[in-house]
Parts: structure tokens; sequence; C-alpha cells
């Protein structure tokens, strides 16, 4: 197998295949056999007929079967030859059957390099979940309102059985519990949010463009399919996509660069993702444990 490599910037590379004749015989036969002992051919048992028979009938079918068994297997080992980390799945294009040998182009993004420093002890701030009186004040309110539309209702006791409550007091209790609920989730969100900005600040890395591209593509086709099952008319939704993909890109790109960044702390620091683990989540948790908290005694 021969493969010439052609650098076309700083992350984009054409590799080009040339499989040859013995390799790509040995597959073939491998193929006819396997055709031979599915296909029925009159006057044959399964298995049994000549090769020059099944080539009569099969030869276009054999050789598209060759050619998906050739690819990803000359692919994988081409990578590795040339010390390749590709950081998508490659486009394959001028793919030729010919003269009994393969030869194909796979045009890829490698893997980037990234540079991330002073990722320990990044100060953190973390919110007071205390629910204010002023904030259950203004949730009873949109409960009043949710109720009884245009009419007063009266928050009293009455109102929280309505609710299912045996007393406005209960109500309230379970209110507040919930409403801290969510503050300490938001504040959550809020100091990871902290920590990624504060190390993206110090990473240097370049999001590659097949990545973001097609990321683009998978969530632009998500949001859209999301406003089809609410019922949103076909014109709304195409008027709706223009907004979409305006600030879509940049979104993404974000992204693409934490991810990269989050999987080298996780090289530098040795940490282990198992299988069904999330990567970003434990590389968090250890920014966390590292992290310079304010009001944190020394």
């Amino acid at each position: 197998m021969k493969v010439a490599v052609k650098k076309i910037d700083t992350l984009k590379r054409e590799l080009k295949f040339e499989i040859n004749r013995e390799r790509v015989a040995q597959t073939l036969d491998a193929v006819y056999k396997d055709i031979s002992k599915v296909t029925k051919i009159k006057g044959f048992r399964p298995g049994k007929a000549p090769r020059h028979v099944l080539e009569a009938s099969h030869k276009h079918l054999a050789q598209e079967e060759t050619i998906k068994k050739i690819i990803p297997e000359a692919f994988q080992e081409g990578i590795i030859q040339e010390k390749i980390d590709p950081i998508d799945m490659p486009d394959i294009e001028d793919v030729n059957f010919k003269d009994g040998t393969i030869t194909f182009t796979a045009k890829i993004e490698i893997r980037p390099e990234v540079t991330v420093k002073d990722y320990k002890g990044i100060k953190v701030k973390r919110k007071d979940s205390k629910v204010t009186e002023e904030e259950i004040q203004k949730t009873l309110d949109y409960f009043k309102q949710a109720q009884g539309g245009e009419k007063q209702v009266k928050i009293d006791d009455d109102f929280a059985k309505g609710l299912g409550y045996p007393t406005l007091e209960e109500f309230k209790k379970t209110l507040v519990r919930q409403m801290e609920m969510d503050k300490d989730r938001q504040n959550r969100f809020d100091i990871e949010n902290q920590l990624i900005e504060a190390a993206l600040k110090k990473t240097k890395v370049t999001a590659p463009e097949s990545l973001v591209k097609k990321q683009t593509e998978r969530r632009v086709a998500e949001a859209l399919d999301r406003l089809k099952k609410q019922g949103m008319p076909e014109e709304e939704i195409q008027k709706k996509e223009k907004e979409i993909r305006k600030d879509l890109p940049a979104a993404v790109e974000r992204d693409i660069k934490v991810y990269l960044m989050l999987d080298k702390i996780a090289q530098l620091e040795s940490i282990e993702v198992k299988e069904g683990e999330n990567l970003p989540a434990k590389v968090i948790e250890f920014l966390l444990k590292e992290a310079n908290w304010e009001g944190e005694k020394k």
C-alpha cells in the first residue's frame, strides 16, 4: 500500500492511497466467496458456483463490496503509518477500481495542538442560594396571575388548598425549597462557567473548520426539527433558520475549543474516563477541587 500525504494548511491534510493488486485480489476472492454462499444460481448448489459464473452476474457488486472493505482498513493503517491523528471522519473522494488496483483520496483535519496553562487555582465565587422575601413574593404574584387571570386572587390558606397544600405556610415552605434548589443548580452552572472562561483565556487552540461546519449543521437540523414538532409553519421555520445560522457557528466553535481544552487537561492530569463516563464532567470536577474559592481559608 502506498500513501502520499499532502499538507493543505495547519490542520488540513490530503492522503492519496494506492492499494496493490495482490491485496485487492485477496479481498475480492473473499467477497466472491461470501456472494456465492448467499446467491442462488441455477444448476449450482450454494457456495459451489464457479468464479466466472459469479463474475458474469455480480462483478459490479463484488467490486463495490471490495471497495467498502478495503477503504476503512487502508485508511486506518495509513494514519497509523503516517502518525496522523484525525479529529473527525475523513471525506473520501476519487475512488477508482482499475487494472486490479484501488486508489482513493482521503481529506481530513488533524487534531490541533492545544496549549493550556494556569488551570489550577482558578478564582471562583459562588453566589448565595438563599431565597429573598422579594423573590418569594414575585413567585406568589406569578401564581396569582396564573390562577386568576384578570381577577384579583387572595393569597391565603384557601388559595394554598386549591394548589394541593393544607396551609399557605406549607405551600411557602415547599416553594422556598424548590426555589433554593433551582438557585443552587444555577449557581453550580455559573461556577462551571467561571472556570471554563478563565481556563479558555489561557488556552491556545484552533477549532477545526470541518468539525465546526458538521456540528453547526447537526445543531441547525435539531433546532428546525424541534420547531416543526411544535407546529411552526414552514415559512416561519425558514425565517428562523436564518437567525439560528447567524450566531450558531461562533457558539459551536467555542464549544469545540472548550472540549479540546478539557481533553488536553485530562491528558496532562492522567484523568481516566471509563465507559459511560463524561470527559468534560470529570475534568470540571477536577478543576473545581483545584479552584481557589473566594473566602476559603488557606
